[in-house]
């Protein structure tokens, strides 16, 4: 009798396994504040192209703060409370001007966070993280930053320190501090816009350190220097000064018709180098926020003529040859860094200015923390050395 023989097994396929570092994928914690996913951004359950149309950066403050919209005479009562917090103690002001003076070289991000951590020591509710105490620290935070980024720009500048102007919302007084010029109409607009925008996304770098740290029932004032800290890296806030940059060098090596934007770029790809201000983590068919803030943007453009304009012809070559040739879409960063630049912020400061506006989302994750409170403490897989004695 025969034995059959059987055939010889396959060999097993073992799919890749998906690429988890940077915890891509993951899920790390649930919150009513803000949902990410390709179609929609939605803050507190309105979605982000209604808000950049429909709403003040005032509106959206307060919608993330105290989780609701406000009525008008809510409203009113906010805007008035912020217009009074504008003013940063003697000390606080004294010291951010020692630093920009003796440290030129210092970004402001650092002076902001040295400020920020300086309010914590004047700030009487600073160790107190009852939800009535937290409301008004996160509120004399939003007031108090964009003095702060005033105070330092003109130091940085060599001019005269300008007093916060109560007559003026959010946006405008935050370019006023900065720039000592008041805006105009479409130029404060414009800024509200952009502040809307970048107010909240849910658990991105920064608001997850500022999570991480408020785990540990500290005080949101840490919280926050965490989150500027993780907002400065190149990565998360600074791409729209480095996109910003991109775009200057672009403009220099191209000058004259010495190369074309196109063969710039493909030297670009040939070196491997990051392109700053494209891609996303979560948005791969574009980011909701890019074309709202270059529409807005373009806008301005074309009202101060083509010294403006040619940033975002240039932008949009950019854009096209990254999307025929990587397929990856702006974010909203590219437009950020050409529109603050033809309003003439200096690009250092764009990173703060996104302070200026998370600290909402910030602070909004912070409370929502230290209300549920489990402290933040993964696991990590061990790929080091087998055991050893050392003495073995």
């Amino acid at each position: 009798m025969t034995c059959a023989t059987a055939a010889p097994a396959a060999p097993a396929t073992t799919a890749k396994s998906p690429d988890t570092r940077g915890l891509a994928g993951q899920t790390a914690g649930d919150t009513t504040i803000c949902s990410v996913n390709q179609t929609q951004l939605i803050y507190r359950g309105y979605e982000i192209a209604d808000l950049a149309e429909h709403a003040t950066f005032e509106e959206v403050a307060y919608l993330l703060l105290v989780g609701e919209k406000p009525t008008a005479t809510q409203l009113a009562a906010f805007a008035s409370e912020q217009a009074t917090m504008r003013a940063v103690p003697v000390s606080v002001r004294d010291a951010v001007i020692r630093i920009a003076t003796e440290s030129p070289n210092a970004h402001p991000m650092s002076i902001l966070r040295s400020g920020v951590s300086l309010l914590s020591h004047l700030d009487p509710d600073c160790e107190d993280n009852s939800p009535a105490a937290e409301l008004r620290k996160a509120k004399r935070l939003l007031a108090q930053i964009p003095t702060i980024l005033g105070i330092g720009q003109s130091t940085l500048d060599g001019k005269a320190l300008v007093e916060p102007d109560a007559s003026l919302g959010h946006a405008a007084n935050l370019l006023w501090s900065m720039t000592g010029r008041k805006p105009s109409e479409l130029e404060a607009r414009i800024m509200d816009v952009s502040l809307i925008l970048y107010a909240e996304h849910d658990f991105n770098a920064s608001t997850f350190s500022c999570r991480v740290i408020a785990s540990t029932e500290t005080d949101m004032h840490s919280a926050v220097c965490g989150g500027i800290g993780a907002l400065k890296g190149p990565l998360h806030g600074g791409a729209n000064e480095m996109a910003m940059e991109m775009q200057k060098e672009i403009d220099k090596d191209c000058a004259g018709g010495a190369m074309t934007v196109d063969a710039w770029m493909q030297r670009a790809f040939v070196e491997k180098r990051k392109l700053m201000g494209f891609g996303h983590r979560v948005y791969k068919n574009g980011d909701h926020r890019a074309g709202i803030l270059r529409s807005w943007g373009l806008k301005l453009a074309k009202e101060m003529g083509p010294k403006a304009t040619k940033w975002f012809d240039m932008g949009d070559e950019i854009q096209a040859i990254m999307l025929r040739d990587k397929n990856i879409h702006p974010n909203v960063d590219f437009p950020c860094g050409m529109t603050y630049f033809i309003m003439g912020i200096p690009v250092p400061q764009y990173t703060p200015i996104f302070v200026a506006a998370r600290i909402t989302g910030w602070c909004a994750h912070i409370m929502e923390q230290h209300a549920n409170n489990r402290i933040i403490r993964p696991l990590a897989d061990y790929q080091g050395p087998a055991l050893r004695k050392w003495n073995g």
